[in-house]
C-alpha cells in the first residue's frame, strides 16, 4: 500500500499560519493535484511530505507508517519519496545516465547503469544517457528528474509545478507523457499547479486550496460539476458572481434565474455562472461589449441592467449585438452569503 494521507496538519512560520487543519488522501496508484493560487500552501505540503520540515500539529502517513507528527519528522532519506522541483535540480556535471543512476547507490554498478538506461527509454531518452543537462531542453530535463525520482521505486512521486514556465504546445505534449510515465510506473503522485487546466486533465482526484485550508478534495468531473463554494468554483474557470436574494426557490440575476432550491427563500445567496455555461441567441436580453478570441471560441462580455457578465461561445457574436441569454442549470451554482 502507498498511499499517502495528510490528517490534521497545521504548519505556520512565525505568527503566518500556512496550514490550516488540512487532510486530503492521495490513494495508491493514483495521480492527486494540489490545486490553488500562489500563497495557498500548496509547496509546503510537499516539503512537510517529503520530511524538508517539521509540521506544527497533525501527522503525514506513506503506505501506512507515520512519518511526520507533532515532535517528529523521519528522515528524507528514509521516507522513500521522490521529488522533481520545478527548476528540476539535475546535478549539472553528471551526465544524463548518472544523474538518474544518482539514487541506486544500493545496488551494484552493473544494476544501476541497466536500471538507469530503462527509465531513461520509459521517458524516450536513453540516446542522450551520455549527455549533459545543458545540453538538453526545458522538457527533456524535466523527463530526465521524473526517470531519476522513479527509478528508487519509491512510495510516492511529488511534482511542484512540473509543467510551468513551458509553450502551450510543449506544455500539453510533456504532461501527457509524464502521466503516460506515471501510469505505467503505478506510482502514486501528488503535482503541485496552480493552473486548472493543468489539474483537470492530469489528475485522478483534485485538493483545491486557499490560504491553507482545503475547500474540495473531489474527482476532477466532481468538484466541476459539483464544486462546494464559491471559492471551489473559480478554481476551476472563469466565473461570474452575482449576489441576490432567494425567492420561490431561485436566484434572479440580470441575465436569468439560478435554481437555489437547496437555500430558504428569503437568505443572501452567491450565485456563480460558469462563463460556458451561457447560451447567446438573436435577442433584446443584453447588448454585446466586447469580444475576443480564445482558441476555438470566443470570450465575449454581455451588459444588462448594469451588470457584466464574461460568455465563452462560438465565434460567431458582433461587437454591439443585441443577443438573448439562457443560464444552463449544469454550469450555474448557488451558495449561502
Amino acid at each position: 500500500m502507498s498511499s499517502v494521507q495528510v490528517s490534521g496538519v497545521h504548519r505556520s512560520y512565525g505568527k503566518t499560519r500556512v496550514l490550516d487543519n488540512v487532510s486530503f488522501t492521495a490513494p495508491e496508484g493514483e495521480v492527486v493535484a494540489l490545486l490553488g493560487p500562489s500563497g495557498s500552501g500548496k509547496s509546503t505540503i510537499l516539503r512537510l511530505i517529503a520530511g524538508l520540515e517539521p509540521l506544527d500539529a497533525g501527522e503525514i502517513h506513506l503506505a501506512g507508517e507515520r512519518v511526520s507528527a507533532k515532535n517528529y519528522t523521519r528522515a528524507t532519506e528514509a521516507r522513500r519519496v521522490g521529488m522533481v522541483f520545478q527548476d528540476y535540480s539535475l546535478f549539472p556535471h553528471l551526465t544524463v545516465g548518472a544523474n538518474v543512476a544518482f539514487g541506486l547507490d544500493k545496488v551494484g554498478r552493473a544494476e544501476r547503469d541497466e536500471t538507469s538506461l530503462r527509465w531513461l527509454d520509459r521517458v524516450g531518452l536513453k540516446h542522450r544517457a551520455g549527455a549533459y543537462p545543458h545540453e538538453l531542453s526545458g522538457g527533456e530535463q524535466q523527463r530526465v528528474a521524473l526517470a531519476r525520482a522513479l527509478a528508487p521505486k519509491p512510495h510516492a512521486i511529488l511534482l511542484d509545478e512540473p509543467f510551468s514556465g513551458l509553450d502551450a504546445v510543449l506544455r500539453a505534449e510533456l504532461r501527457d507523457a509524464t502521466l503516460a510515465t506515471l501510469a505505467e510506473a503505478r506510482t502514486t503522485t501528488l503535482f503541485v499547479t496552480h493552473d486548472a487546466e493543468d489539474a483537470l486533465q492530469a489528475a485522478d482526484r483534485l485538493v483545491i486550496l486557499k490560504a491553507g485550508r482545503v475547500l474540495q478534495e473531489a474527482a476532477p468531473r466532481e468538484a466541476y460539476d459539483r464544486p462546494a463554494s464559491l471559492d471551489a468554483a473559480a478554481a476551476l474557470g472563469p466565473v461570474n458572481v452575482f449576489c441576490g436574494i432567494v425567492a420561490n426557490g431561485v436566484v434572479a440575476t440580470p441575465f436569468g434565474t439560478v435554481a437555489s432550491q437547496h437555500l430558504a427563500n428569503g437568505t443572501a445567496a452567491q450565485v456563480a455562472v460558469r462563463a460556458e455555461a451561457l447560451a447567446l441567441a438573436p435577442g433584446e436580453d443584453a447588448r454585446v461589449v466586447a469580444v475576443r478570441p480564445h482558441g476555438a471560441h470566443d470570450l465575449v462580455r454581455i451588459e444588462a441592467q448594469g451588470a457584466t457578465w464574461r460568455v465563452l461561445t462560438p465565434p460567431r457574436t458582433a461587437l454591439g449585438e443585441t443577443v438573448s441569454v439562457r443560464i444552463q442549470p449544469a454550469g450555474a451554482f448557488a451558495f449561502s452569503g
